[in-house]
């Protein structure tokens, strides 16, 4: 029999025993079998530590990031070998899409999310603070990645996405990774992660896979590692309270499974397209990867005087998904991950039966399309119905991990928010209205209690992700029972696997630290014009002080006859009385275009090809007629501008051939009494000289 490998220390090996057998989710006929037995755990961690971790802490964020893009290029091109290994879990075409390509996924959006950090192994957080009167003392952030390893433990439903959504965002942050999925469908995990190692993209150690028991590993976990767990609530809490990881002070991030609701406005009725709307996603939700998601809706709550129409048009809804062999077109609905899983789910359906009717669907048989129902693990879609939720523990307390819902009804507003609470915390929920008013109540009412509320009507339904679609740039979590934690969440995720510092000294002493020019430090002076410098011969702090020029009033009222800003306060003859104004006033922005008119370089070409734009413009002192001003003006942070990626001619007569980076420069604006009157952060596109 084959037996699934662990990739430990840079080598495949097997485990010592025969292991768990793997079987197909649809025929039943044995895959594998995966086994850890016999492998050092704790040399997996200390090799993680000593080499995984020093090699991606020395890459900068924007190298990182580009690693992630290439490895989300190579796996696009193995996705016909990861569909096939998918069918066998018991996922549609249209389920591994979402596992397969939508992990892959993840990595492209987390290399695109390199833009939102320097080009640095470390990252600034924030804005520094001034803490002396004569601004010789100050203090900022730092992030720097962590020592440790992130450790994934990951549910079976989804094991190429619980893996690459993970990995992709500690990846970016400069940590390696050790990658335990559940044994259950570890083969689809298996075979992607050989598709990884086999590229050489990621540097040595950043990546560990065992398929199979935990074994000790939480034995030798330090503060500086980062454990995630998705899956049961029960067994997370388990792991959450390992003397290790309670002694040690270990981030410990919880995905655990809720009791996750939709709520239908009492503004829709049946011949509304929320109706519409409302029936499919709920049918979605219940057969999308056969129920088995942690963010599929469990808990369905109605308007009492529509409850009728509703769980009839559910059924009716329901009745039309075709069940069976994934690899049939005609199928909508694929079996569970295995027979266990069917036998636990069925389980749990028995006890919710105990306060709720089953109105849709049978728990002994179900017809199936291409399979043998008896050999797969199929199960019928349930819609249940609960009278009386405010008396029922059940229902917001029970999870059955499948195509399983429950229809309650609520009298008014209030009292859907009092129940979509009473599932202690979910992942996500959802509320379909036309009512902003409604749908504000609602967000404010429970938001408390769900890491995500999606509103959902016609404006938004068409483009919408869906109830139950995590995104890369949104948090993933939810407080109470679904955990407490936070996955993904762009720049928020990255941060997780960071540690922040808090730094104080001089202006200098921070700048030259963090590579970003801080107000007050020192400048460097040159004959050189920085707009006469490529981007590589540009340094952080070269800096110009321009010659000074006076705002006259002929100045502020052509400005306002060009712009067409006829603002009271720019006009000569306005009675200023009773306003902040002591006379006319310049306009803001003709303060900025003095500035530009004053540092640019602008008679002979330059290696500055365009002005990219304006950040934290602030004009701060009033600017009147005889008011003198000048600019320092401050290389302060450098940023590459990778090529695009085409193969259109078009763009690269653009100029997106060009080798470039970002500048960004502050902008002082100083009037003779050296008080500031503006600052800005203009960006500019520089060449390389190479």
């Amino acid at each position: 029999m084959n037996k699934l490998e662990n990739f430990v220390k840079g080598s495949w090996v097997t485990g010592d025993d025969e292991g768990q057998i793997l079987y197909n989710a649809v025929t039943a006929e044995t895959i594998a079998s995966a086994t850890t037995q016999g492998l050092d755990f704790k040399a997996m961690i200390d090799y993680a530590h000593t080499v995984g971790n020093p090699n991606l802490r020395k890459l900068t964020f924007h190298e990182r990031g580009r690693m992630l893009r290439a490895l989300a290029m190579h796996l696009r091109n193995h996705l016909e070998k990861f569909y096939t290994l998918s069918y066998k879990t018991g996922a549609t075409k249209a389920d591994s899409w979402v596992d397969i390509e939508g992990g892959i996924g993840n990595l492209f959006s987390y290399a695109s999310l390199r833009r939102k950090f320097p080009d640095e192994t470390f990252a600034v957080d924030g804005d520094g603070i001034n803490l002396s009167k004569h601004n010789t003392f100050m203090g900022h952030h730092m992030l720097v990645p962590k020592e440790g390893v992130a450790i994934h433990i990951n549910a079976f439903n989804f094991p190429v996405w619980g893996m690459l959504e993970k990995c992709a965002v500690n990846w970016l942050a400069g940590m390696p990774a050790i990658v335990k999925p559940a044994t259950i469908t570890s083969y689809l995990t298996e075979a992607v992660v050989k598709e990884i190692i086999a590229s050489n993209i990621l540097p040595q150690g950043a990546l560990q896979l065992l398929c199979g028991n935990v074994g000790d590993l939480l034995d030798h976990v330090t503060a500086q590692d980062v454990i995630t767990f998705t899956g049961s609530k029960s067994t997370a809490l388990k792991l959450k309270k390992h003397e290790s990881i309670l002694n040690e002070s270990v981030p410990f991030n919880m995905e655990a499974d809720s009791l996750n609701c939709i709520v239908l406005g009492d503004d829709v009725n049946p011949n509304d397209a929320e109706w519409d709307i409302f029936i499919k996603e709920i049918r979605k939700e219940m057969t999308a990867k056969a129920g088995q998601k942690c963010t599929a809706i469990r808990r369905i709550f109605v308007p009492e005087n529509k409850m009728e129409d509703a769980w009839k048009s559910l059924k009716q809804s329901l009745s039309q998904t075709v069940i069976g062999n994934p690899l049939n077109d005609k199928v909508r609905m694929g079996s569970l991950a295995g027979q266990s899983q069917r036998n636990e789910v069925k389980q749990q359906v028995q006890k919710l039966l105990a306060s709720s009717q089953l109105i849709y669907g049978s728990l002994d048989s179900v017809e199936v399309t291409g399979a043998d129902a008896s050999k797969g693990a199929f199960l019928s879609p349930l819609l249940l119905m609960n009278s009386t939720p405010f008396a029922s523990n059940a229902v917001h307390e029970i999870e059955a991990f499948g195509p399983v819902s429950t229809i309650m009804p609520y009298k008014n507003l209030d009292e859907a928010i009092a129940l979509s609470k009473m599932g202690k915390g979910s992942l996500c929920s959802s509320i379909v209205t036309a009512n902003d008013t409604i749908a504000k109540q609602y967000v404010l009412g429970a938001g408390t209690h769900h890491g995500r509320i999606l509103i959902l009507n016609k404006d938004c339904a068409k483009e919408s992700t869906g109830h139950g679609s995590p995104l890369p740039m949104l948090v993933h979590g939810g407080p109470g029972r679904a955990g407490g934690g936070e996955e993904m969440g762009g720049m928020r995720g990255v941060k997780h696997y960071m540690q922040r510092v808090a730094i104080q000294g001089s202006p200098t002493s921070i700048t030259n630290i963090t590579n970003v020019y801080q107000q007050h430090a020192k400048s460097i002076q040159s004959s050189v014009h920085p707009f006469k410098k490529y981007f590589e011969e540009l340094s952080i702090g070269d800096q110009v002080i321009t010659e000074k020029r006076i705002i006259t009033s002929e100045d502020i009222n052509r400005f306002a006859d060009l712009s067409g800003d006829h603002f009271y306060a720019h006009i000569q003859t306005t009675n200023f009385a009773g306003t902040m104004f002591e006379q006319q006033v310049a306009h803001g922005y003709f303060i900025m275009s003095i500035a530009a008119g004053l540092f640019v370089d602008s008679y002979e070409k330059n290696p500055v090809l365009l002005n990219y734009g304006i950040d934290e413009l602030r004009f701060t002192k009033p600017a009147y007629p005889g008011t003198e001003i000048y600019i320092k003006f401050t290389c302060k942070e450098k940023l590459p501008n990778d090529k695009r990626i085409t193969n259109n001619a078009e763009d690269f007569k653009r100029g997106d051939d060009i080798e470039k980076g970002i500048v960004k420069w502050l902008v002082e604006m100083i009037d003779e009494t050296e008080e500031q009157v503006g600052i800005a952060t203009i960006l500019t596109m520089v060449a390389k000289k190479n």
